[in-house]
């Protein structure tokens, strides 16, 4: 019977070790699967922390349901009668800019009456489509901030892209790259040659798709609701982690993977204890990876360590809603660095998810640090609860203590796709030809999203299939 140790037991970690489960059954093959993971705990950076009659996510809030990836896993799982949409408030997102909040226009018209962009910046938004805008040279690996100067300008650039980049990935649009982190508009860019005529393009055959019974992708992104359970996403996690059993081994800290001499892998764990291993898949961190990875190849180790992290400190504050005297009709805001405020937005969570705060109360998440402001992780918590309540005074207007406090840090939060990340992928795809049965899995690589977690599992488990 071949062993299979996977190391991680994140969302990552869990969902390789169930879709390997499953395959290998439906398969007719009999695996010895064995995950190991550092805490006692299960889920890594999902968890749905209830006190108080408030439901806190300590990371990620949730998948959007546009993609089939997690919500197949849910139905594989049984657990898709449990889940739990967003409302309509999820729709409607904010820009803090210029003393003022504006929604994000939702077409053509909103566009133009939207106070966000000034009217030469709308101007030179227009000028997107027209052809003496150059696209990027051939093999160029542009920034995210390079391609929103060269095609939208500098005013889109900050207000737009800068915060959109921060809000997903913590991330500087002047180190992100664009192919790793959004690779459909690279994709559109150079099949339409811009942006705005590719959205037409798209729209058309769209329309042309629906009238046939079909559905595309808009160029927009892939859209979707923000999906959760009623208990919080860590449900799902804990879903996984107890329909594997007594595969999660929880408490085991692994320290190296090594050539296993009669076998094919060995891995270590801190304390002192072994395990055997025809396949090792390693779903953790890539810092952490590369630790245990080191004296099994340092070069892979050494491509491992240079993907960064940024930082993150969530802050959920929790109000009575007649202190909050504006609308809480929406998903959220966020905040362009320019503002020169400490968060990066807010999302009214109790506005997403009416269940996240008791009866006449509110539960708001404020994120602080991303990679322009890595020292904000270690500020105290005096000082972060007095930046958060500024940055909430000035851009709603609350001026009250909130009842409610809770504060989460991250010192190595989200991975960052900085420019080069797909050569050092490859560099990762051509050093692990030397070590086969060792498979990276995880949002490292090709998505940070929980989405991109399941479907790179999926991925995983059928390389780990193919390699049996």
């Amino acid at each position: 019977m071949k062993k299979i140790v996977i190391i991680g037991g994140g969302i990552s970690g869990l969902a390789t070790a169930w879709l390997l489960r499953s395959k290998a059954e439906a398969a007719g093959k009999e695996l010895h699967i064995t995950l190991l993971e550092k805490e006692e705990r299960p889920g890594g950076k999902i968890r749905s922390i209830k006190a108080d009659g408030y439901t806190c996510e300590w990371g990620p809030n949730g998948f959007l349901d546009s993609k089939p990836q997690t919500l197949d896993l849910c139905r594989a799982l049984g657990v898709q009668g449990n889940l739990h949409r967003s409302n309509d408030n999820a729709r409607k997102r904010f820009i803090y800019s210029g003393g003022e909040l504006h929604q994000l226009p939702d077409g053509a018209p909103a566009f133009l009456r939207s106070r966000l962009i000034s009217w030469p910046g709308k101007l030179r938004l227009a000028l997107e489509p027209t052809p003496f805008i150059a696209p990027a040279p051939a093999g160029v690996d542009e920034t995210l901030a390079a391609f929103g100067r060269r095609r939208l300008g500098g005013e889109a650039l900050d207000k737009l892209i800068a915060p959109m980049v921060s809000g997903i990935f913590a991330g500087d649009p002047e180190t992100m790259s664009l192919i790793s982190c959004f690779p459909r508009i690279a994709e559109l860019e150079r099949e339409y040659g811009g942006l705005i005529r590719a959205m037409i393009m798209l729209a058309k055959k769209k329309k042309r798709d629906q009238e046939a019974g079909k559905v595309v992708s808009s160029a927009a992104g892939p859209g979707g609701t923000l999906t959760s359970f009623r208990e919080g996403i860590q449900y799902l996690s804990d879903a996984l982690a107890n329909s594997l059993g007594g595969i999660v081994r929880p408490g085991a800290a692994v320290t190296r993977v090594v050539k296993g001499g009669s076998v094919p892998y060995r891995v270590t764990c801190g304390d002192g204890s072994e395990y055997e291993a025809d396949l090792a898949v390693v779903a953790s961190p890539a810092f952490a990876a590369a630790e245990m990875l080191a004296d099994l190849d340092g070069g892979i180790a050494g491509t491992l360590r240079q993907i960064p992290y940024a930082s993150m400190t969530v802050i959920c504050f929790g109000y009575r809603r007649d202190q909050i005297r504006r609308s809480l009709d929406g998903f959220g805001y966020l905040i362009p660095k320019k503002e020169g405020l400490s968060t990066l937005g807010t999302l009214w969570d109790s506005s997403m998810f009416e269940n996240r705060a008791p009866e006449g109360k509110v539960l708001l998440r404020s994120m602080m640090g991303g990679a322009c402001f890595p020292g904000y992780v270690s500020l105290s918590d005096d000082e972060v609860v007095a930046r958060v309540r500024k940055d909430l005074a000035m851009v709603m207007g609350i001026d009250s203590a909130p009842e409610f406090v809770r504060i989460f840090r991250h010192p190595q939060a989200i991975p960052q796709y900085t420019v080069g990340h797909g050569a050092r992928l490859q560099a990762l795809e051509e050093s692990l030809t030397a070590h086969p049965g060792v498979i990276l899995t995880g949002n490292s690589y090709r998505g940070i999203g929980l989405n991109d977690c399941v479907a790179a599992a999926e991925r995983a488990a059928d390389e780990a299939l193919a390699q049996i």
